[in-house]
């Protein structure tokens, strides 16, 4: 377990829930040091009934470029991290999350044809603490959790 966290940290990212993706409701996807509030909105969600995947996205770009290489001829190596991050099987809703611009991590949705809500910075030039710069640009656990729960219809 730990060896194969290693590795998918090093393809790309790796999931922190450990129940099986197919039970999911919703799949969280959070990258860098909004993780916190990702774990969190997990936790929110699950004691209301809502099974949450979380999966952390080490590096968007090396899943991104194993996204890309789906289905080309010569596909490196057989580096599937989007396939073993979001097994095709096991489709359910995403809510991306980033301290970063929210398209950055839109192409996800296309991993298996999943609806998808992109929550990120988008506008630059505010000042405050970290609290109130989360609340402000919809990346605080609350908005995380309101995502979802629109998501999956509640």
């Amino acid at each position: 377990m730990l060896e194969r966290r290693r590795q998918q940290s090093i393809a790309g990212g790796y999931r922190l829930t450990t129940h099986d993706p197919a039970t999911e409701d919703v799949t969280l996807v959070g990258v860098g040091a909004i993780m916190p509030e990702v774990v969190a909105a997990a936790e929110a969600l699950n004691r209301q009934g809502i099974t949450a995947g979380v999966v952390c996205l080490t590096s968007p770009d090396l899943v991104f470029r194993s996204f890309n290489q789906r289905g080309t001829v010569g596909a490196a190596r057989g580096d599937d991290i989007i396939g073993a991050l979001f097994p095709a099987a096991s489709a359910a809703p995403l809510v991306t999350v980033m301290d970063g611009h929210p398209h950055t991590l839109s192409f996800l949705a296309g991993a298996r044809g999943d609806r998808i809500r992109c929550l990120g910075v988008s506008d630059f030039g505010q000042s405050s603490n970290l609290a109130d710069a989360y609340q402000l640009h919809g990346i605080d656990t609350g908005s995380i959790v309101a995502a979802a729960l629109t998501l999956v219809g509640r």
